[in-house]
């Protein structure tokens, strides 16, 4: 991969080996978020555990602090009485056969949340060729497929985020934007780790905490100091 010359400069100024503590890899990563966009500042955790097994997978959700900066559509699979309770959370989308067959014959994704309610999962599960490769299919596990809409939209309205760990065994998440202040993407950041801490698979064995790195959208990653990381 070629990179251009303002993303080499950058780099010659991070050693890649060298770990840092929280307040000092913000600022650095602030200092290197100067695209012309409010660049997203991003978290990649390595974790100690073999996503090819079902017991080590590590998915779940988690609300940060100071949200993700980002504005976030949902859709909202309901009908009756739960349809205008997402209405009322400020969803984006809600309806059942419209926005089905919206996805289905026009490929329709324009949305980055999708809840459903359990009574509708047999009809959303149509979907799940298309929205499962995507991170986008409801699901128990992240509170997505749920009768409490109102409390679900208002939190991924607020900030809430899915995480999932991939083939690699890395989760990647947002942790707000450069325009944040240095606490502010710490307490997010922070939440996130304590969160993945708490969501340790029982069957992973060895060193969980692999490796942390944070980033900007067009910047060089900077490694976290695992030793701090661990006292959160």
């Amino acid at each position: 991969m070629k990179h251009g010359k303002r993303y080499r400069n950058m780099v010659e100024t991070i050693d890649p080996d060298a770990e840092c503590l929280m307040s000092e890899a913000i600022e650095r990563v602030m200092a290197n978020a100067n695209a012309k966009f409010d660049e997203t500042v991003e978290i990649s955790v390595r974790l100690g555990v073999d996503p090819k097994h079902a017991d080590q997978q590590v998915r779940g959700t988690v609300v940060l602090p100071h949200g993700t900066g980002r504005s976030v559509k949902v859709l909202v699979f309901a009908k009756g009485d739960k349809a205008k309770e997402a209405e009322e959370s400020g969803a984006d989308y809600v309806g059942v056969e419209e926005f089905i067959e919206k996805i289905q014959k026009e490929s329709w994704l324009d949305f980055d949340v999708t809840i459903a309610t359990p009574d509708l999962m047999r009809e959303v599960g149509k979907l799940g060729r298309v929205l499962g490769p995507r991170g986008l299919m409801p699901n128990p596990k992240t509170g997505t497929v749920t009768n409490d809409v109102s409390r679900v939209v208002k939190e991924f309205k607020a900030g809430k985020i899915e995480y999932r760990v991939d083939r690699a065994g890395v989760i990647h998440a947002p942790v707000g934007k450069a325009s944040f202040s240095k606490e502010a993407l710490a307490e997010n950041a922070k939440e996130l780790v304590r969160t993945l801490v708490r969501a340790k698979p029982s069957a992973a064995k060895g060193t969980y905490l692999r490796s942390i790195y944070l980033s900007s959208t067009m910047g060089p990653s900077v490694c976290l100091d695992l030793g701090e990381v661990k006292a959160y």
